[in-house]
């Protein structure tokens, strides 16, 4: 079946069929540049974890700003047990970043500037179609924001000031001035929404979408021959997240591989 494009919610929209064609997508102008986030659900809008959480839960939206403030004041309170250099109490932004890291729910949405990486993230455990989206950093309008130049969540009290209010439709773009040892493994950056009721998708609508976002589906004949690459590049769950954890779950995938046969056919590869 050949590879299609078609126009949907005013950005790209690509519908691959095998891993060539996505490697030929990725590392071509446009999208060689932009960074990328893997989804294993081609069907999931880009939302965060936290408005995830605050929605499937009927936490009511007039309450969000003082939730997710209390959450990183209880964080705050307590993780410094578990920290031999905690970041600085003012740093929210690096907190938040921790909070991600260790699996709290925040309104840090992950990417990395390797596509790979993304598609490993969409291909893994998927049952169906998968989805890399990509977005320009370069184009991201936050300009209809006040002073986006000054809205940087690094920037001390920026995150109480711009973010956790909920009032101004953006996205920002960046990293911790600290990354983590997982960040730095995944090539890692986030986008930071200025809401949390709407998806990415629907933020950056009426931004030029076209040169702003797209939506990678790899439907599911890319997968056996994509997980194999992406092994044999060494990205791996044990690689991007190089802890105990992330090789015990890097086990998953080895039950799919051999270097002689095909598990799932039992055929033995040639000599």
């Amino acid at each position: 079946m050949a590879n299609r494009i078609r126009a949907r919610k005013s950005f790209r929209v690509f519908r691959l069929q095998s891993w060539e064609a996505f490697l030929k997508l990725v590392t071509s102008p446009p999208y060689s540049n932009w960074a990328f986030r893997g989804e294993r659900d081609e069907r999931w809008p880009l939302y965060s974890s936290l408005s995830r959480y605050l929605m499937n839960f009927g936490v009511a939206p007039r309450a969000w700003p003082e939730q997710e403030g209390r959450i990183l004041r209880i964080f705050k309170r307590k993780a410094h047990q578990f920290l031999q250099q905690p970041p600085d109490v003012d740093d929210d932004f690096q907190w938040m970043a921790l909070m991600q890291h260790h699996g709290a729910p925040t309104r840090l949405i992950d990417f990395t500037w390797s596509p790979y990486v993304a598609a490993f993230f969409a291909l893994e455990r998927s049952l169906a179609d998968g989805v890399v989206w990509a977005m320009n950093p370069a184009r991201i309008d936050s300009s209809r924001a006040p002073r986006p130049t000054r809205m940087d969540p690094r920037d001390k009290g920026n995150v109480r000031r711009y973010f956790l209010p909920g009032k101004h439709r953006f996205i920002w773009m960046g990293e911790p001035y600290a990354m983590n040892r997982r960040l730095i493994a995944q090539s890692g950056t986030f986008a930071v929404p200025g809401v949390l009721n709407a998806p990415i998708e629907e933020i950056l609508s009426g931004s030029d979408p076209e040169n702003v976002l797209a939506k990678i589906v790899l439907t599911k004949p890319v997968r056996e021959v994509g997980m194999r690459e992406l092994y044999r590049m060494n990205i791996t769950y044990a690689t991007l997240f190089p802890d105990l954890d992330g090789l015990a779950k890097s086990m998953g995938y080895e039950l799919e591989f051999h270097w002689a046969y095909n598990p799932r056919t039992m055929e033995r590869y040639h000599t």
